[in-house]
């Protein structure tokens, strides 16, 4: 992979990056109005803080949730 793509990772990736199964990444991304920062291909791409905002709202929901995991 080259390296201007791995800092633009796709809903897949993140997902695999953080170990989260896509529909909640996805969930999150449309709950939230998390825009991409651009498409490629046929595929939405998110920068390094959008991934981070991610992370943050499902440990934010497991943690309303009560449910542990990191």
């Amino acid at each position: 992979m080259n390296p201007a793509t791995s800092s633009l990772p796709t809903v897949g990736e993140i997902a695999r990056r953080i170990g989260r199964a896509v529909h909640r990444v996805e969930y999150v991304i449309r709950s939230r109005n998390i825009v991409p920062c651009g498409i490629a291909g046929n595929a939405r791409v998110f920068n390094d803080a959008d991934v981070e905002r991610i992370k943050s709202e499902l440990r934010r929901i497991e943690r309303a949730k009560g449910v542990a995991n990191d």
